[in-house]
């Protein structure tokens, strides 16, 4: 049984569209809000772009993909996406002023009962929240393709009803999601705190020429994670060995780079207008094929590693339990 049966969703960029369609699948009706008619239109784009996608894998029927977007309504009115939601999902720019004006907003025209779940991915929204909101506000971090990828991250503020985040995790898990229950918030959760510690490695690497994007990507696509992808990092320490992984501790050779805030590669492309998929170029060029193209072939590529992945973990437990 769905927990939330009216979701609104905040914010109907790249994350936002994402999220109405689980929400949709999942068989809540959806209100997709942003600012603008055409943000909305690219979002409709990018709901039948995805939708299809998960269609052709056999992750939903047409009749279930239908189903799901005509539960999607969009509408340019944050008052009318909240006005009788249950579940108010916050998916609008890493801005803290942004997201204080947000809140206020939802606060005057939500009804008293909703949830509000903040997608941010670091920043710490509790104190921009109403404080008569602060017990039914939570963090619920996806990660691109939400539809795809399955971790979520659920944090609270030591207001928040431990009830109403165990209700979240059962709901994310009912979605077929692998939610993990953070026991205190921590800028970035743990995947984005991983990554962005690879990014300050990479970035150095980058700018100081030790190699390209495309030498760095190889090393991470079939290197790192090839293997992590199936074993994690402490899993690949035990198969390493932990007097090994003891001794490459010890020997201190090597110096995590001092953050500096900026990548002059990174600068250098955006003054170009090379800001990635959307834009059709970013550290690659893709050839003047539209962002829906673009992100249907990432989409089939992740789901039949996502297959691959659930076939060979399958096959390991029956492995164990013979």
């Amino acid at each position: 049984m769905t927990t939330y049966r009216k979701v609104a969703v905040l914010g109907a960029g790249t994350m936002g569209h994402a999220l109405a369609i689980i929400h949709a699948l999942g068989g809540c009706e959806v209100r997709l809000q942003d600012l603008t008619g055409e943000a909305l239109d690219r979002a409709r784009a990018l709901i039948g772009g995805a939708l299809e996608t998960l269609e052709a894998a056999g992750r939903c029927t047409a009749a279930e993909a239908e189903a799901a977007q005509a539960r999607i309504e969009c509408t340019t009115s944050l008052a009318e996406a909240v006005k009788d939601a249950d579940l108010v999902v916050e998916a609008v720019v890493e801005n803290v002023e942004v997201k204080r004006e947000l809140f206020a907003a939802v606060d005057a025209a939500a009804p008293d009962h909703a949830v509000i779940a903040s997608n941010t991915s670091y920043l710490d929204i509790f104190p921009l929240v109403p404080e008569r909101r602060a017990a039914r506000t939570m963090i619920v971090h996806w990660y691109t393709p939400p539809y795809i990828i399955d971790l979520v991250d659920v944090v609270g503020s030591e207001k928040t009803e431990r009830v109403l985040l165990e209700q979240m995790r059962d709901f994310l898990a009912g979605l077929g999601k692998k939610p993990i229950l953070l026991e205190r918030f921590i800028e970035g959760f743990i995947a984005n705190r991983l990554q962005s510690a690879m990014s300050l490695e990479v970035y150095k690497l980058l700018d100081e020429g030790y190699a390209s994007p495309e030498a760095i990507d190889h090393s991470i696509k079939y290197g790192l994670a090839a293997r992590m992808a199936l074993m994690g990092h402490f899993g690949k320490a035990d198969f390493t060995g932990l007097d090994m992984v003891r001794r490459a501790m010890a020997n201190g050779t090597y110096k995590p780079p001092v953050p500096r805030g900026k990548s002059p590669a990174l600068e250098a492309l955006i003054a170009q207008g090379r800001g990635g998929v959307m834009d059709g170029a970013g550290f690659y060029d893709y050839g003047g094929r539209s962002p829906v193209a673009l992100m249907a072939e990432r989409d089939r590529k992740l789901l039949a590693l996502k297959d691959a992945i659930e076939t060979i973990e399958q096959g390991n437990g029956e492995d164990n339990a013979s």
